[in-house]
């Protein structure tokens, strides 16, 4: 049996790496790990979503958990009904933007507090291979079934109202995922005018696959932006724990760009806290987060290490160029597609102004974006990079990776967690900067 476990969830073909056993195994060792008073467990729309939820909370129930099934939900939602309910643990069966042959399992601890390799994933993992579970207890958990969509919508309404919003033109592509059973109340009794797309929950993904990053993804949504004039277009994954969006014109936004925006509401509420982004995000979110009065920390990819980096340093916001944003509650983070999409239509309402207006002030920013290249040895790479270049730049950070950081330009490479790869993002101030820079790293990277 393969073992899909992957640096922040567990993702893979259902059938063969992701199976009804392996749920259930999963149900076990969670428990005898975490060991949990209550679980809340939920699932997306997939096909295979329900025979996995069931033999999950099999083995949650035979090792002793209460269960709380909140049924059809986003990963947002999960994120909330950890906190909402107080549970000790929280397990979602999704495979979120992956294609329809996918399914997976998504954790975490009390408070929304996510379970990645380095955070546990990996001890679940060898009780899962080792069979290595406790006994059974006599007497199953006790279960329960729970609808929560309207104590989160009211959640979801108390960072941004609706009727805070302005009547903006404003295409939405629910991807056929999460998503289409949560937007109609989340903008209700707003002014926006919404052209809704896929909104029907399908995991078959009939119009196209739940995830806006890709290019051939965002076809339809662009072309209905563009047809009808519409302000903003917004793209959301599967699960909706990230959002995408486009300007009038059709053009992507990047994820950097679209963070340094939300910081601005962020800061109106919050003025002088922390905001948190990747390594790959453009300078663009530094300086209008300093310029608003606000500090900045960067760190690490992935949700997982930036939450638990967030709590550690009491953020109040972060985010990465994928489109994970988070936000906090109480004394919890969690990332919303959801909240984004709500967050940043208050802040083009605020401003009086169109998404492609907004994102005038990023001109001056010259990204890269992800270069991948092959390599034999990253680490001997990383280090070569390294003694070449320490006498040049202003500083060198190792934060996930190498960040080589100078006035008019910085870079950073960093290893793949599952791959023989390299990757490359650089920005500079001017687009021949940025090339030249670009050239001279894939140089050295590709020799």
């Amino acid at each position: 049996m393969a073992h899909p476990f992957k640096a922040y969830d567990v993702r893979g073909i259902y059938g063969t790496e992701v199976t009804e056993e392996l749920a259930y195994k999963i149900g076990r060792a969670f428990v005898d790990y975490i060991k949990p008073k209550t679980v809340v467990v939920g699932m997306d729309m997939r096909q295979s979503s329900k025979p996995l939820l069931e033999n999950l909370i099999k083995g949650l129930r035979e090792a002793g958990a209460d269960v709380i099934n909140v049924g059809l939900i986003s990963t947002d939602m999960l994120y909330f009904a950890s906190v909402y309910l107080g549970t000790d643990g929280a397990i979602q069966i999704t495979a979120s933007h992956n294609p329809k042959e996918y399914n997976g399992l998504k954790f975490t601890r009390a408070n929304a507090v996510p379970i990645g390799l380095e955070s546990g994933l990996s001890d679940i993992e060898k009780i899962v291979r080792a069979c290595s579970f406790s006994e059974p207890k006599k007497n199953l958990g006790g279960y329960k079934e729970l609808n929560i969509l309207d104590e989160f919508i009211k959640f979801m309404h108390s960072f941004v109202k609706p009727n805070e919003l302005k009547p903006l033109s404003v295409v939405i592509d629910a991807g056929n995922g999460m998503g289409g059973m949560i937007l109609p109340g989340l903008f209700k009794g707003s002014p926006l005018k919404i052209t809704p797309m896929y909104y029907e929950l399908d995991g078959s993904f009939p119009n196209h696959e739940a995830n806006p990053l890709e290019e051939k993804n965002r076809r339809d949504l662009v072309a209905k932006v563009k047809e009808i004039g519409a302000d903003v277009g917004i793209g959301l994954d599967g699960d909706t724990d990230r959002a995408f969006f486009v300007d009038g014109k059709g053009n992507f936004c990047s994820g950097d760009f679209i963070l340094g925006l939300l910081a601005k509401e962020v800061l109106k509420k919050h003025p002088g806290s922390t905001i948190v982004y990747d390594v790959r995000c453009s300078r663009y979110v530094k300086d209008t987060v300093e310029k608003l009065g606000g500090k900045t920390r960067m760190w690490k990819v992935g949700h997982a290490y930036a939450k638990l980096f967030m709590k550690e340093i009491g953020a109040e916001f972060g985010g990465e160029v994928s489109g994970h944003y988070y936000y906090k509650y109480k004394n919890a983070y969690f990332d919303s597609g959801n909240l984004t999409a709500l967050v940043l239509l208050k802040v083009l309402s605020d401003y009086n102004i169109s998404l492609e207006q907004a994102l005038e002030e990023t001109k001056g920013y010259y990204i890269s974006g992800e270069i991948n290249s092959t390599v034999k040895d990253p680490d001997s790479k990383i280090k070569e990079i390294v003694t070449l270049y320490k006498d040049k730049v202003d500083s060198v950070m190792d934060i996930d990776g190498i960040s080589l950081i100078c006035k008019d330009w910085w870079a950073n490479i960093r290893k793949s967690n599952t791959e023989p790869l390299l990757r490359l993002n650089c920005e500079a101030y001017s687009k021949q900067k940025m090339e030249e820079i670009r050239d001279q790293f894939l140089k050295i990277i590709r020799a």
